[in-house]
């Protein structure tokens, strides 16, 4: 999951960046509501992390801005503002979820992975492949009940392709969420990961659509 994190304060935001990427995200870090409002113009997020005391744009115009361009991607405001007024206001605007300071980093990671469960329109808090079972509360991959080691990249790029089963996903796309801004990345990085998960679960468990992307074929266990 791609997070771009909107925090103004210094030590906070980057002692959240610094533990969402232990937990296995690719963090984006803003400190004002303009760069913020303009990433998301040009950008895609799996979810956004939004205060509301911003400088130069207010936290509440950003994501009204966000939802006024049709925009879906979730949005959890994290604010001191507690108050009920605030809290119905952040809502109707179009957050999908309200966490106020101080918080607790284990309670954001858990309302991320049921925004992403709710996103992916999946019920069970794990994912089930055949005899691939990923717990992303527990940051664990097993074959046929053995735990597999993988990478933090190779988690998260296992978890995406596997939530999109079926589907093809570009290479564009598919680097987009596993690499944020600044990273010294490879040109060949996406395909050395895809490398690797192939000699842990099988040569032809991820296909290589030509000129396009790669994908997971639906689960055998499927109907």
């Amino acid at each position: 999951m791609r997070i771009l994190l909107v925090e103004d304060d210094e030590l906070l935001g980057d002692g959240l960046r610094v533990g969402l990427v232990q937990y296995g995200y690719t963090v984006d870090w803003l400190k004002d509501g303009l760069s913020a409002d303009q990433a998301l113009k040009s950008e895609g997020f799996d979810v956004v992390v939004l205060d509301l005391g911003l400088p130069k744009l207010p936290g509440i115009q950003v994501l009204q801005n966000l939802r006024a361009r049709g925009v879906t991607t979730p949005v959890i405001i994290l604010t001191a503002r507690e108050s009920i007024e605030d809290r119905v206001k952040g809502l109707d605007s179009g957050a999908d979820d309200y966490l106020t300071k101080p918080f607790d980093l284990d309670e954001l990671c858990a309302r991320l992975r049921a925004l992403q469960r709710r996103t992916t329109s999946r019920a069970e808090p794990t994912l089930q492949h055949g005899d691939i079972l990923l717990d992303p509360a527990a940051h664990t991959v097993k074959l046929n009940g053995e735990l597999v080691n993988v990478s933090r990249r190779e988690f998260a790029l296992l978890q995406k392709l596997l939530e999109n089963a079926g589907r093809v996903l570009s290479r564009e796309h598919l680097a987009q969420s596993l690499y944020g801004w600044g990273e010294d990345v490879d040109s060949n990085a996406l395909e050395v990961q895809i490398h690797n998960l192939r000699k842990k679960f099988g040569q032809d468990f991820i296909h290589t659509i030509r000129g396009i992307g790669y994908m997971i074929d639906k689960s055998k266990d499927e109907t």
